[in-house]
């Protein structure tokens, strides 16, 4: 880490503010600079290609939140400047060589899922559509350009990746219309792998966009993801910006504008249902036929992170609404144990509970006590290992999936950024931006 000063003076900044409890300090230092230490791979042509993992592939979601918490400190630190911007062009030209991928190899050497129909890109991993793949992308080159407004990563390539991502969404507002296929011969794969008859369960028209599969990589029920759509809407809406400002492009602008208007407006005129028990709540997912499902996904975009993600504030009436029926067993992915209580995922079946989902309830809590309280169990549940893993069971931590996940290390370290944020130190130096959302509002 010695090339990445910003990060030893984040690390020494943040222990001095735990001095009293170095657990915290010992779990910061091993995870915020996991990223960095184990999957970023700088590339020849200068681009920076990151793994999620345990898993030799990039995910465009994933490497972007796994470097979230570094941006800030590109303001200072040349050569982490150069990691993320390099990441931004590289996002760029994945996006370009296909925009429904989620995720990409290193190399055009075809390895990841080589048997999904129809055949993919020897350069792509995984070709599952999921829309948070379209605006993660945006959400770091906004968070990089608000951070230092370093033009070098703003090239033509990457103004072409932008205008393909409006151009796809537009496609998939009118889904039975899109040329998009994907499927996943069974039995050697279950059925959340694949899309019934390759194209998905019936939609209508609503404004919003399409998904095929969800950000924990399983099939969607019902086409319309609202969570994905609010991130959407968030996104467009940077994207406009940075079309103007940077590129001059006010068509462009023009258009994400138009898109953002429409999602928003499906979302609140078909996304939203009065819970019995709770009142005006979102769904997760709709399909604009009247067909609602109530749940959420520790996954991120989820309901949970509608305020990190910027689409609403944490005070907002239904976003709380909303808060409390997923934590609660209503949501039938929530879990509570011995050792802890959170969203799960259909991804890992059975008693999970995700590390996301606990750093994302103590990112969005309103009362410090919360946040205290998510920081506490997340280390507590690492099985020793001082490492956030992907899931757990609640009542035996021990049992656990993916020993190495930078985004749950990511995620855990914005935490500990978020609460540390009340020392006057950190609250005077990019360190305190870190985990700061870009957004706004809009």
């Amino acid at each position: 880490m010695d090339a990445y000063p910003s990060i030893q003076q984040t690390i020494r900044a943040v222990r001095q503010h735990f001095s009293f409890e170095k657990h915290i300090a010992d779990g910061f230092e091993r995870c915020f600079p996991n990223t960095l230490q184990t999957t970023v791979r700088l590339m020849p042509d200068g681009t920076t290609f990151v793994i999620t993992g345990d898993i030799p592939a990039m995910w465009l979601r994933d490497s972007a939140a796994q470097v979230s918490p570094y941006v800030a400190l590109t303001a200072t630190d040349t050569a982490l400047r150069d990691v993320i911007g390099g990441l931004i062009q590289r996002h760029a030209a994945c996006l370009l060589l296909d925009p429904y991928a989620n995720a990409f190899n290193a190399e055009a050497n075809g390895n990841g899922h080589i048997a999904d129909r129809p055949p993919q890109s020897p350069w792509v991993w995984e070709r599952k559509f999921e829309l948070d793949s379209l605006c993660y992308p945006i959400r770091l080159a906004y968070q990089y350009w608000q951070a230092n407004h370093d033009p070098k990563p703003f090239t033509q390539t990457v103004l072409h990746a932008w205008r393909t991502i409006v151009q796809v969404m537009k496609i998939e507002q009118h889904h039975p219309q899109s040329p998009y296929r994907f499927e996943r011969p069974e039995p050697l794969y279950l059925p959340t792998d694949t899309l019934p008859n390759g194209i998905g369960t019936p939609v209508a028209y609503t404004g919003m966009v399409w998904s095929g599969f969800r950000p924990s990589d399983d099939a969607c029920s019902y086409g319309y993801l609202i969570p994905a759509n609010m991130m959407a809407v968030v996104e467009l809406g940077h994207l406009a910006e940075m079309a103007r400002v940077i590129y001059h492009d006010t068509s462009l602008a023009h258009s994400a504008e138009q898109l953002q208007a429409q999602i928003e407006n499906g979302i609140e005129r078909f996304g939203l249902v009065t819970h019995p028990e709770f009142g005006s709540i979102y769904a997760y997912e709709v399909d604009g036929l009247g067909n609602q499902f109530l749940m959420d996904d520790a996954n991120i975009p989820s309901l949970l992170s509608i305020p990190y993600l910027g689409y609403r504030p944490a005070s907002d009436a239904i976003y709380q609404n909303t808060r409390r029926f997923i934590l609660s067993p209503y949501n039938p992915h929530y879990h509570r144990g011995s050792h802890a209580a959170g969203i799960g995922s259909p991804h890992t079946p059975g008693r999970r509970v995700w590390t996301l989902s606990i750093a994302m309830q103590g990112l969005t809590a309103t009362a410090k006590p919360e946040q205290q309280a998510a920081l506490e169990t997340l280390l507590a549940t690492t099985a020793n290992t001082g490492a956030m893993h992907e899931s757990f069971d609640p009542d035996n931590p021990a049992d656990f999936t993916r020993d190495w996940f930078g985004w749950a290390n990511s995620l855990f370290a914005e935490l500990v950024l978020k609460i540390a944020q009340h020392n006057d130190y950190l609250e005077t130096t990019p360190v305190a931006q870190t985990i700061s959302s870009p957004a706004t509002g809009h």
